[in-house]
């Protein structure tokens, strides 16, 4: 009984191995310029492999992403930019975030932090340069604005 019971397995799994390869023969496979994330060029509208080079950022999408990214891993909404630079390595930025909301609207604390983000527009790196009260003048510059 139990040799008969095997044998109807065996035929069971040959049957199923037989049906898999030939549902993968009338599949085509995809090769992995096929399964490649795609890209259009805005140079000619033609699409390339993603390991090609990217489209520079713009500075205005470079801000939004900064100002999105830093808010993302703070909780804290920018409030502004006060500085903007491209360097070899990527970008700078100083934004000013609103740390502590308190009454009147002029003690409320506020933070400078310096962003660092990549040519892409990627973050990768940010610190807190400096806290204040919202309305204080800048003791710091000595250039009396």
């Amino acid at each position: 009984m139990s040799n008969t019971k095997n044998t109807e397995e065996s035929q069971d799994s040959q049957e199923s191995a037989d049906s898999r390869e030939s549902r993968d023969q009338q599949a085509p496979r995809k090769t992995r310029e096929q399964t490649a994330p795609r890209r259009r060029t805005e140079k000619d509208g033609d699409t390339t492999d993603s390991t090609t080079a990217r489209k520079k950022p713009k500075p205005m999408e470079v801000l939004r992403q900064a100002r999105a990214q830093l808010a993302e891993l703070t909780g804290m909404e920018a409030e502004s930019v006060s500085s903007f630079e491209q360097t070899s390595e990527g970008w700078v930025l100083e934004v000013e975030v609103l740390e502590l909301e308190r009454v009147p609207d002029t003690m409320s604390l506020m933070a400078s932090y310096q962003v660092e983000l990549d040519p892409d527009g990627d973050l990768t790196g940010y610190r807190r340069v400096r806290r204040y009260e919202r309305g204080r003048a800048d003791s710091r510059r000595s250039s009396g604005r």
